[in-house]
C-alpha cells in the first residue's frame, strides 16, 4: 500500500469539495476555487470531513497513481486555505526588481529591462529591490512562474550572481586563482 496514498485527507472548515462521476474534483475555499481531473480508476470517498483515495488493483500504474492523486487533492486543499508562496533573492551588482502594476520589471545586466506580466491567479510582491515573492493558490503555477523568473539569470558558481530561491544553496567554485 502506498504510504502517501493511504493517508486520509482532512477537509478543513470552510472548504467545500465536489466530486463528479468522472472524478473531476472541485475544491472551494476562502482563497478561491481549484479543479483537477483525477484518473477515473481511482476511487474517491468523502466521509464526514475526511477524503480517502483508494486504488482498484495492485498493478504498477494504479500504485503510482494512488499517491499522486492523493497529493494533488491535498495540494488543492492547502492552496484554497493557506495558499502557496515562493521567495526569490536577487544577487549581483546592479541587479534589481520593481513592481509596476501587474508587471514585474527586473534589471539583470541585459541592455534592456526584463518585464514579465503576472499570469492569472498569481501575484508577485517586491518588498525590497533584491527580493521577489510569488504567491497563489495553485502550487504548480506558483512553482512554474518562479522557475520562469529564475531562468532569466540562474545563479552562477563563481560569484553567486543571479536569481536564486531563498533556501537554495549554490555550490561555489574557486576560479583560476585557486591552485
Amino acid at each position: 500500500m502506498s504510504r502517501i496514498g493511504r493517508l486520509p485527507i482532512v477537509i478543513p472548515d470552510g472548504v467545500e469539495i465536489k466530486i463528479d462521476e468522472k472524478n473531476l474534483v472541485t475544491v472551494k475555499g476562502p482563497k478561491g476555487q481549484l479543479q483537477e481531473q483525477i484518473n477515473k480508476d481511482m476511487k474517491l470517498t468523502v466521509e464526514e470531513n475526511t477524503l480517502t483515495v483508494e486504488r482498484p488493483t495492485n498493478n504498477k500504474v494504479h500504485r503510482s497513481l494512488h499517491g499522486l492523486s492523493r497529493t494533488l487533492i491535498n495540494n488543492m486543499m492547502v492552496g484554497v486555505t493557506k495558499g502557496y508562496e515562493k521567495k526569490l533573492l536577487i544577487n549581483g551588482v546592479g541587479y534589481r526588481a520593481a513592481k509596476q502594476g501587474n508587471k514585474l520589471a527586473m534589471t539583470l545586466g541585459f541592455s534592456h529591462p526584463v518585464e514579465m506580466i503576472d499570469p492569472e491567479g498569481i501575484t508577485t510582491e517586491v518588498p525590497n529591490q533584491n527580493e521577489i515573492i510569488v504567491k497563489g493558490i495553485n502550487k504548480q503555477l506558483v512553482g512554474n512562474y518562479a522557475a520562469k523568473i529564475r531562468s532569466w539569470r540562474e545563479p552562477e558558481p563563481y560569484k553567486g550572481k543571479g536569481i536564486k530561491y531563498e533556501n537554495e544553496v549554490i555550490r561555489r567554485k574557486e576560479g583560476k586563482a585557486g591552485k
